[in-house]
């Protein structure tokens, strides 16, 4: 009898150093070994959690717990989560994930990162003018050095939809209308997010986006129809999304439009034919905000029908729709197959595990680094000089300039005193 204590805490010791390791990748020979792994022991609900990315709502520092968000990522319900900006946020909300979840797998934390992160670089159509790929690259590595310390781990950028519609207002988040600069900048973009090895907690995860078409809306209105041959579609405007996948982009952000008359987000000749067959992209696809509910506006069916339409058709995360948690049901009537429901599950699993985040998940969580390599001297000192390069020069036609100190100028328009949006797009 004196024996059993000692082997019920040696079992008991045993049984926690197991639960500690299950999610570590050392222990396995290869990453689809780890994944294969973990996919076994989660159930249908799990899996489908692993594709709902809502945005942080009401999370506060301090009380997460209280948070209607985290009571889904206790149970198993969030792959990741996006807009949440600070440290110690992030911090607390993936230690309930890898703590407090059944199976502790940790979260992705992305943001909108598009040119800077508290530095600040010319949007990036001016970054564009520059013609200095090096720069651009590198303006694209001091935003994901600053965005890493402060807890992200994903950007939502680069933004490569060609546009020749001045009418359409998100030409300032591209690169212009030309395609062949379009890519160049695209894959320069993907390399200083990346890096070479996404393990390093100074590398971002980078999504593409929006895939296809977004900036050829009718009437240069945003997430208007577009209607295009295919033929302009390979020279003019695919190239730049081309350009990434064969950069290594890990994920892919569906757009808004309709193309032949699907929404891109529930079209399978894009996201499976294209995407998948012919480029051969390895990545996942998250959709845009609320894109999977929007579907239903364009008279494809109703929330279930639409959700199990996108997911059918190559999207693995659905952002902020939360209509992937309906796929359970879809499942069931067999609208869904369990074997693509896995094969979505895999892709957001393997993007984990290439960030390193099962080895550690808090490896985007140093509480000092944001003290240290955000908005710093070295680093405003390389925008200025960036900056400097993509000042685009006009002719100072019957000598306007400079302006006479006599009169008037009149600041027309609704940013005529709107400094809040000044600095961006």
């Amino acid at each position: 009898m004196k024996f059993i204590p000692i082997l019920v805490c040696t079992i008991l010791i045993s049984t926690t150093l197991i639960a500690q390791s299950e999610n570590k990748s050392q222990p396995f020979s290869s990453k689809s070994e780890f994944i294969e792994q973990l996919l076994s022991k989660m159930t249908l609900e799990e899996k489908i959690g692993q594709l709902n990315l809502p945005t942080s709502g009401d999370i506060t520092t301090g009380q997460a717990s209280s948070s209607d968000v985290v009571k889904n990522i206790k149970e198993g319900k969030v792959g990741g989560l996006f807009n949440i900006k600070s440290i110690e946020k992030i911090r607390e909300v993936q230690k309930i994930a890898v703590e407090q979840s059944r199976l502790k797998i940790p979260l992705l934390f992305g943001m909108d990162v598009i040119h800077g992160y508290e530095t600040t670089f010319p949007i990036p159509l001016g970054l564009s003018s520059t013609w200095n790929l090096a720069l651009i690259e590198r303006s694209a590595q001091i935003a994901t050095k600053e965005a890493s310390a402060e807890g992200i781990n994903w950007t939502f950028s680069p933004m490569v939809d060609i546009s020749r519609d001045p009418r359409w207002g998100r030409v300032s988040e591209g690169s212009g209308e030309d395609a062949y600069l379009g890519s160049e900048i695209a894959k320069a973009m993907v390399r200083g997010y990346q890096g070479k090895d996404l393990a390093l907690n100074t590398t971002l995860l980078a999504c593409v986006k929006h895939f296809a078409l977004y900036g050829a809306p009718e009437g240069g209105r945003d997430y208007n129809t577009v209607d295009m041959s295919r033929i302009r579609m390979y020279n003019e405007y695919f190239p730049p999304y081309k350009a990434t996948i064969d950069a290594g982009v890990g994920s892919v952000m569906a757009s808004f439009n309709e193309v032949d008359g699907v929404p891109a987000t529930g079209n399978k000749w894009l996201m499976t034919d294209v995407l998948r067959k012919q480029w051969n992209f390895n990545g996942f696809v998250v959709t845009d905000y609320t894109a999977i509910q929007e579907m239903m506006r364009h008279g494809v069916g109703d929330f279930q029908t639409v959700s199990a339409s996108a997911l059918n058709a190559g999207i693995e995360m659905d952002m902020v729709s939360a209509g992937f948690l309906n796929n359970k049901k879809s499942v069931e009537e067999g609208k869904v197959s369990m074997e693509r429901v896995d094969q979505a599950v895999r892709l957001i699993l393997s993007a984990k595990y290439d960030l390193g985040l099962f080895d550690d998940p808090y490896r985007y969580c140093d509480l000092k680094r944001n003290k240290t390599d955000i908005f710093t001297a070295p680093h405003r000192a390389e925008a200025r000089k960036i900056v400097a390069e993509s000042f685009v020069l006009l002719k100072n036609d019957n000598q306007l300039l400079p302006l006479q100190k006599s009169g008037t100028v009149a600041v027309i328009g609704p940013l005529g005193n709107n400094a809040v949006n000044m600095p961006g797009t």
